[in-house]
Protein backbone atom coordinates (compact mmCIF):
# COMPACT_ATOMS: atom_id res chain seq x y z
CA UNK A 1 0.00 0.00 0.00
CA UNK A 2 1.53 3.37 -1.10
CA UNK A 3 1.78 6.14 2.04
CA UNK A 4 0.80 9.45 -0.39
CA UNK A 5 1.94 12.69 1.56
CA UNK A 6 1.63 16.36 0.00
CA UNK A 7 4.68 17.64 -0.93
CA UNK A 8 4.81 20.10 2.03
CA UNK A 9 3.86 17.19 4.18
CA UNK A 10 6.90 15.12 3.54
CA UNK A 11 9.36 18.23 3.58
CA UNK A 12 7.74 18.40 7.39
CA UNK A 13 8.16 14.91 7.58
CA UNK A 14 11.57 14.89 6.96
CA UNK A 15 12.60 17.70 9.32
CA UNK A 16 11.17 16.22 12.18
CA UNK A 17 13.07 12.87 11.06
CA UNK A 18 16.38 15.12 10.94
CA UNK A 19 14.84 16.40 14.98
CA UNK A 20 13.81 19.92 14.25
CA UNK A 21 11.24 21.29 16.68
CA UNK A 22 7.72 22.79 15.34
CA UNK A 23 8.90 26.21 15.50
CA UNK A 24 12.37 25.45 13.56
CA UNK A 25 10.13 24.16 10.80
CA UNK A 26 7.86 27.04 11.17
CA UNK A 27 10.75 29.04 10.64
CA UNK A 28 12.41 27.24 8.14
CA UNK A 29 9.43 26.56 5.67
CA UNK A 30 8.15 30.15 6.56
CA UNK A 31 4.74 29.04 7.83
CA UNK A 32 3.24 30.06 11.71
CA UNK A 33 3.50 27.06 14.37
CA UNK A 34 0.18 26.02 14.01
CA UNK A 35 0.37 25.15 10.22
CA UNK A 36 3.54 22.92 11.17
CA UNK A 37 0.57 21.48 13.92
CA UNK A 38 -2.07 21.01 11.49
CA UNK A 39 0.58 19.01 8.81
CA UNK A 40 1.64 17.05 11.54
CA UNK A 41 -2.13 15.20 12.22
CA UNK A 42 -2.59 15.13 8.56
CA UNK A 43 0.85 13.22 8.73
CA UNK A 44 0.05 11.15 11.38
CA UNK A 45 -3.75 9.85 10.11
CA UNK A 46 -2.40 9.11 6.86
CA UNK A 47 0.76 7.13 8.31
CA UNK A 48 -0.90 5.69 11.20
CA UNK A 49 1.65 6.88 13.24
CA UNK A 50 1.24 8.54 16.73
CA UNK A 51 4.54 10.29 17.80
CA UNK A 52 7.75 12.13 16.48
CA UNK A 53 9.59 9.00 17.28
CA UNK A 54 7.40 6.46 15.13
CA UNK A 55 7.55 9.65 12.14
CA UNK A 56 11.05 9.79 12.44
CA UNK A 57 11.31 5.50 12.03
CA UNK A 58 8.41 5.33 9.41
CA UNK A 59 10.29 7.96 7.03
CA UNK A 60 13.76 6.19 8.24
CA UNK A 61 12.63 2.72 6.84
CA UNK A 62 9.90 2.92 4.38
CA UNK A 63 10.79 3.83 0.98
CA UNK A 64 6.89 3.64 0.34
CA UNK A 65 6.40 7.18 1.22
CA UNK A 66 5.73 8.76 -1.90
CA UNK A 67 5.47 12.32 -2.70
CA UNK A 68 1.64 13.44 -4.33
CA UNK A 69 1.72 16.17 -7.28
Amino acid sequence: MQRILTPREFEVALLVAYGKSNRAIAQHLSLSPRTVENHLHSIYSKLNVYSRTQLALEVYKNSDLKIAM
